[in-house]
């Protein structure tokens, strides 16, 4: 059910909003959970994700319990860099696996 005439329920019309937003949407679109001693603080569930957070993965090939920092938040692809998350390439370069801040819980603010 729509509650606002004005804006549109289109998949299409969405997904290009979401898709080719500027960087000051994109900071919001790409907001984190926070952790339940963070929720109890700031009352508040999620937050715009931002570098020098530390952060955990709770989703995907690198879950677990380890706690990293963010490197950097790369806007442009949707992306968050972990700082111990990451992986070798065939010429033996290591690069940072992006991960989306949907699937991070925020430990520390």
């Amino acid at each position: 059910m729509k509650f606002n005439k004005l804006v549109t329920a289109s998949r299409s019309k969405n997904r290009k909003r979401h898709f080719t937003a500027p960087s000051h949407v994109r900071r919001k679109l790409m907001s984190a959970p926070l952790s339940k001693e963070l929720r109890q603080k700031y009352n508040v569930r999620t937050m715009p994700i931002r570098k020098d957070d530390e952060v955990q993965v709770v989703r995907g090939h690198y879950k677990g319990q380890q706690v990293g920092k963010v490197v950097q938040v790369y806007r442009k692809k949707f992306v968050i860099y972990i700082e111990r998350i990451q992986r070798e390439k065939a010429n033996g370069a290591s690069v940072f696996v992006g991960i989306h801040p949907s699937k991070v819980i925020i430990q520390n603010y």
